[in-house]
């Protein structure tokens, strides 16, 4: 073959390859849209300034129709009743008094990512880097700083090793901004310089010590941060995506014991004793676990057999009696403001 029929068959398959994604990117719009027409109408109402004066419970709305995917928020005292919808929509969203911070993608035929704080109009006060699909979120308590977490390359924690993962945090007033992976990794008294080195999960204790996951090889620990440091250290093996409990003593995370492959049970760390108990949640829960009060956890997850976009917010108690049950129906990324 010539060089210029090379060149014009390279030309065809790309131009087939643009052709292809542009009928699927339509193909999804159009199915989009169907099912917002026969999506049932969404309960809502329309005084977030009322809700958002009480403890309530922002999170991603997961119910079809136009507002899929707008954050939303509801009573505390009403967690399954009407939503107030922000002007925000989210992939991801994390919030505190006056305060969220929202990840973001953008499908089109080169998809993009943002990541925002939004003050308490919902709207941009700072643009953060992303560089790579949403997954984890978090601020501090006093709203000085904020995490995220994306997958650069792998869109999977079941698969650990075979994905990679972007830790920054931010100090908003200063927009000073930390990659965590550079942070030493002490594990049992052993620094970790493997290149395989995955850190994600982050969830503040103060504004200079924070919790989060780090990972080597097939292992993940849970590992406490010092930012004024640049140090990790292991507290404890087989922990991921921990939330620490409003009263600091406990941290509710991800576990891989007694679970099939790929899948997770959860469990509440005793920060003073080491202790763990597992939860009364039998499903996998791919999620980062939020802490509804000192005793109750809540979190995500699919609605079975109904596709990745339908999804409902549980609750579960955090001592490890009980059973779990769902607090809000058609939800996602789940964060309690007081």
């Amino acid at each position: 073959m010539s060089q210029r029929a090379k060149l014009i068959a390279l030309g065809v398959v790309v131009a087939l390859a643009v052709l292809s994604s542009v009928g699927y990117v339509v193909f999804a719009r159009r199915a989009q849209t169907k099912a917002a027409e026969e999506a049932p109408p969404l309960a809502t109402r329309n005084d977030l300034a009322a809700v958002q004066s009480e403890p309530h419970i922002v999170f991603r709305s997961t119910a079809l129709g136009n507002d899929y995917g707008k954050v939303a928020e509801v009573p505390l005292s009403a967690p399954s009743g009407p939503r107030a919808l922000t002007p925000a929509s989210c992939d991801r969203v994390y919030a505190r008094e006056g305060q969220a911070v929202c990840l973001a993608a953008k499908p089109s035929l080169v998809t993009t990512y943002t990541a925002k704080v939004l003050g308490p109009d919902w709207q941009s006060t700072l643009d953060l880097p992303l560089s790579g699909v949403p997954s984890r979120t978090r601020l501090s308590r006093d709203g000085a700083l904020v995490a995220t977490t994306t997958f650069v390359s792998g869109h999977d924690y079941s698969a650990p090793g075979q994905f990679s993962t972007e830790t920054l945090i931010t100090k908003i007033a200063t927009k000073q901004t930390t990659n965590i992976e550079s942070f030493t990794l002490t594990v049992d008294g052993r620094t970790i310089e493997a290149k395989d080195r995955n850190m994600w999960g982050v969830t503040f204790a103060d504004d200079d010590h924070f919790y989060a996951t780090a990972a080597s090889g097939s292992k993940t620990w849970l590992v406490r941060g010092t930012i004024s440091a640049a140090k990790l250290e292991s507290l404890r093996e087989d922990a991921e995506c921990p939330s620490i409990s409003p009263d600091g003593t406990r941290i509710a995370f991800k576990t891989r014991a007694g679970r099939p492959a790929g899948q997770w049970g959860i469990a509440v760390y005793d920060i003073a004793t080491g202790k763990a108990t597992a939860l009364a949640e039998p499903r996998s829960v791919d999620d980062q676990i939020e802490w509804l009060d000192d005793s109750q956890v809540v979190y995500g997850l699919p609605r079975a057999g109904e596709g990745p976009s339908a999804s409902d917010v549980w609750v579960v108690p955090a001592d490890g009696s009980g059973a779990s049950h769902i607090l809000i129906p058609d939800a996602w990324s789940p964060a309690v403001v007081r």
